[in-house]
């Protein structure tokens, strides 16, 4: 006989509403120690707002009750709930986008709201003074990260130097430091690389079989399955269903997910790498820092040039140089029209030559988060609406749009509607409206299906293809083997700032036979 097992957090009757959406409707959720529990569902289905509201960081509308270790629960916080309303070992939460503020360095972001802990004087009472020690708080810091299996990142660095998987392990490992008893891990490992994920998959093992719990949010269906105990479905609002994972079978989670079963293909259906020879995008001997070590490649009209590596291995910073956005210290890039050859010195150059980049960092990079709809779409475009290509006429500028939220299907208010609002896979597709709509022949994709649904995936995989088709080029750099084998003409595998191997598209490539290239 199996012994009962213990819950830790218990919420009955939650209903959450902002202005007139519903997103969680009288939901029930029970967590028990030592489980690892999945949440899976579409963009927008309630999952981050259920456990950001048991972690603190906003208020339901209405809720039954809300109990964690056997207590009403209803914290002020998120640091709040992270030290358990001031009992300890509380809810900690590494949020999906970034959770880190960028103005003060690594140790600081661990220590945040902490620092008088390294002031220089202590007195009896126990209050401290003076200035902060700060070899002590980079040494704690230090040991904060090691804990974790980090030890590449210096403490001391400005948290802006960071890229985006590092200043994820960085919020992972601050919140990992005040030894929660349950860990909310929302769509955290979109954001990082091969090596990033093993040091999050070390951390849910530890938690596993403990008296404590984790809560893992994450699209990937592959991934879920593998690393949680039991999955809880949430469409709309509602929880679905439960699967134990003795009854994990991916055409019925699907199914609860979207209400429905996919329809059309999901990756590219043929397995024959095709493109045009014409080259449309050249990067010769690009050299920048440590991070590319003269890189040479081309972009040919019709292709999809797929980039895999490990975090590091300086593809993020490969896309940034073909788009002008950072400048090499030699080598070059070149954007060719027919005979006519333009060097990409800078974004604006990037833009006239009909080139788009979406970013992996979508909030910082990519959107302006406090803007509408309307004006984040619009920004690239003014050529496509402007009466003679200066005026912007109202009118026109609405139409241009409104068709582009009808045709990716952003599920908005209006085209006024804050884009901050919106759930990840709808910011995404704000970012390919703004691409897509101006008519982009060669677009530059860095991880572009990160934290979206399995729904919205299959539609920016039908819009690549569909792209790919219409002769656009397109570079996608992708931490996903799955999505790299599944839509690439071509794949380049770089490490250390190098490119070790390239595959072409086959029905026989396997993830094995790219990885061992990566590590």
């Amino acid at each position: 006989m199996q012994p009962e097992r213990q819950v830790i957090l218990q919420i009955k009757g939650m209903t959450k509403t902002f202005g007139p959406v519903t997103a969680l409707k009288n939901v029930d959720l029970t967590l028990y120690r030592g489980d690892v529990l999945g949440l899976i569902g579409e963009n927008g289905s309630g999952k981050s707002t259920i456990t950001s509201i048991a972690a603190g960081m906003q208020k339901a509308t209405k809720v039954e009750s809300m109990q964690y270790k056997g207590k009403d629960w209803s914290p002020s916080s998120m640091l709040d709930a992270l030290s358990g309303c001031g009992e300890g070992n509380g809810i900690g939460m590494i949020v999906q986008e970034s959770g880190t503020i960028a103005g003060i360095s690594v140790a600081e972001n661990i220590f945040l709201g902490e620092l008088n802990q390294f002031r220089m004087w202590r007195l009896k009472n126990g209050r401290t003074f003076g200035p902060i020690n700060r070899k002590k708080m980079l040494k704690a810091a230090k040991d904060a990260l090691v804990s974790i299996g980090i030890t590449e990142i210096n403490p001391a660095a400005p948290m802006a130097t960071l890229d985006f998987q590092a200043r994820k392990l960085v919020e992972i490992a601050k919140v990992i430091l005040k030894d929660p008893d349950v860990i909310v891990i929302d769509e955290t490992s979109t954001a990082l690389a091969h090596d990033g994920r093993q040091i999050l998959y070390n951390i849910i093992n530890k938690f596993r079989g403990t008296e404590k719990a984790v809560i893992f949010i994450s699209h990937d269906l592959d991934e879920i399955m593998e690393v949680c105990d039991t999955l809880t479905v949430l469409r709309d609002g509602n929880i679905i269903r439960t699967f134990e994972r003795s009854e994990y079978n991916p055409d019925e989670i699907r199914k609860a997910m979207i209400g429905r079963e996919l329809q059309g293909d999901y990756y590219r259906s043929d397995f024959d790498p095709s493109c045009s020879d014409e080259v449309v995008l050249d990067c010769e001997n690009v050299v920048f820092g440590d991070r590319l070590k003269g890189i040479s490649l081309k972009l040919h009209k019709g292709e999809i040039l797929g980039i895999g590596g490990l975090a590091h291995c300086g593809m993020h910073t490969l896309g940034k140089v073909l788009f002008g956005a950072l400048s090499p210290q030699s080598g070059s890039v070149t954007v060719m029209n027919g005979e006519k050859k333009t060097v990409v010195k800078n974004e604006a150059v990037a833009m006239k030559h009909a080139m788009g980049y979406v970013s992996k960092d979508r909030d910082t990079e990519s959107l302006a988060l406090t803007a509408s709809i309307k004006d984040n779409i619009a920004i690239a475009g003014m050529n496509k609406y402007a009466v003679g290509k200066f005026i912007i006429w109202d009118p026109l500028e609405k139409k241009y749009v409104d068709e582009q939220i009808d045709t990716l299907s952003i599920k908005c208010s209006d085209r006024n509607q804050t884009v901050s609002t919106l759930s990840g896979g709808n910011k995404q597709k704000v970012v390919f409206g703004k691409w897509v709509g101006c008519e982009s022949k060669i677009l530059i994709l860095d991880c572009p299906t990160r934290g979206v649904d399995i729904g919205v995936k299959q539609a920016m995989y039908q819009l690549m293809t569909k792209l790919k088709l219409e002769g656009k080029a397109i570079l996608l750099i992708s931490e996903e083997m799955p999505e790299l084998m599944g839509m690439s003409d071509r794949i380049l595998i770089m490490k250390d700032g190098e490119i070790k191997k390239e595959f072409l598209r086959s029905k026989d490539l396997s993830d094995a036979d790219i990885i061992g290239y990566m590590i």
